[in-house]
Parts: C-alpha cells; structure tokens; sequence
C-alpha cells in the first residue's frame, strides 16, 4: 500500500506537469508491459521547479506488473529526503489513461495528486483529490484497495459510524504455502466476536469459496440479503441462501451490537 495522509498536499500545477510530462512518457516506454511508477517533487531548494524521480514497482516481475503498482517505500523516503511530493505517477499498459475507481480511492488516501500515463498512446490525465468515495453497491474490484474486506469497513464506517481497522494483505493470501487465516486470525481485533445463532442485520458472515480457509466475508443486509465483492466483479447484493448459505462457516458480530435487538431476520 502507499502512505497515507489526511494533511492537505500542495496541488500540482499544469506548467510543472509540462516541465515533467516527457519523462513519465519515456519512463511508461521503458517499463512497458509491466507498469511504471514515480513520484513528482518539487526540491526543497526551488521554486515551482518540479522533477520526475522514477522509483520501483514492487510488482515488477510478477504476474501482477501489467496492472498493478506498489512504490518500494524506501524510494519513497529517499523522494521525500529530496523534496515535496506533488504527485503519484504510475502507467496504465495497452490501456487508456482515465483513472479505475481504485485509483480515485487511493488518490483522496494519500491526499496527492495522480498522474496516469496511456502507453502507447502517451494520453496523460491528472487527477486530484475531490472527496471522492466509492459506492457499497457497483464498485471495481482491485484487491487490497476495494476488495471484500474493504465493503465490509466502507459499510461499517458509511452505516454505523464505526471505523475497522484496515491491515496489510497480499492478493491470493489464501492460497499461501503458510496457511494464512487472515479473517480468523483477526476478527477480534478488528472488534467481532463469533455468534453461535442466526444472522442480524450489520452481522459479518465469513467464507470459504474454492480455499482451505474462510477467504471470503459479507456484511449480512438483512431481509435474507448479503452485500458483498466477490473476487474479479463488482460489489452487489445476493440472496443469502443456497450456495451462499452452503459456503457459510461463521456468523461475526460486532462488540458494539451484541446488545442491540435484531433489526433483520434471518434469511
């Protein structure tokens, strides 16, 4: 994942895109298929003058490179040693520069500017943070940034005001050689306890879809219904029933609702 800010970051301008925008061109070119990433700075010493740092995609080698990114962090702090960060730089191979939703979320994470580079088409397009929020219901799915754990703290934090703690995962966890178990692992800390009864609305089901572990979760809607992103589609509501029901292996409920009276009947 990439730092994280709540502080608000200077907004690059369009004449220090300009002084950079032929070295992110050349850097996607060098690096393509796999995407390329980077950092815009301005150094501490200058004034308005920005500059291009290329730094290392973390994913670069894997079968990841073609669409994803990770800046190595110790780039990063050597960026930061340098300047001011004014932007995140990465490229989107054989596709167009418009951002996915994921890229939207982790621009307003990281309170910075995004540049996307279109390689071939060597189509730039900025974007800023806006406020920008991605929906429960039809978001993409990019593993670790709007993945099934994601909807799940975006609805804790949208309907109940409770904000769960977020944590680092590989993509494919589950199918680790060291048995990973991530949700068992970390629902209590996370605030949930196991509940040995049927499902209330705000209830949290975990999963176990095609793995050795529960490596799915949904917040259960109520009215028989679960939200959920289901691996490589879009979040949407299912009926919780049959092959939801069969795939079903705990019912997690949050500390602060055990007391709460059921507002949602069992499917």
């Amino acid at each position: 994942m990439l730092p994280t800010t709540s502080t608000p970051q200077p907004t690059l301008t369009d004449g220090q895109l300009a002084q950079v925008r032929t070295d992110l061109i050349e850097h996607a070119a060098s690096t393509y298929p796999a995407e390329c990433c980077g950092l815009i700075i301005q150094y501490w010493e200058a004034h308005h003058a920005a500059s291009y740092i290329p730094v290392r995609n973390e994913y670069a080698g894997t079968t990841d490179e073609r669409g994803r990114f990770r800046i190595h962090h110790e780039d990063w702090a050597e960026a930061e040693d340098l300047g001011q960060v004014l932007a995140v730089v990465h490229s989107h191979p054989d596709a167009c520069a418009n951002p996915s939703m994921a890229d939207m979320v982790m621009c307003e994470r990281t309170g910075l500017t995004w540049v996307i580079v279109g390689y071939p088409s060597e189509a730039v397009t900025v974007t800023h943070p806006t406020g920008f929020v991605a929906p429960l219901v039809g978001r993409q799915f990019h593993h670790g940034v709007l993945d099934c754990y994601t909807l799940i703290r975006d609805y804790y934090a949208q309907t109940l005001g409770i904000e769960l703690p977020d944590f680092e995962r590989a993509d494919a966890w589950w199918e680790g050689a060291d048995h990973a178990d991530l949700y068992r692992d970390g629902y209590a800390e996370a605030g949930f306890v196991m509940v040995n009864e049927a499902p209330r609305q705000h209830d949290v089901l975990l999963m176990q879809v095609g793995a050795r572990c529960d490596n799915h979760a949904a917040v259960f809607a109520g009215d028989g219904t679960i939200l959920h992103h289901l691996y490589g589609r879009l979040s949407g509501r299912d009926v919780w029933g049959g092959y939801w029901d069969r795939h079903t292996t705990a019912v997690l409920r949050h500390r602060s609702l055990l007391d709460v009276g059921a507002a949602g009947g069992a499917a």
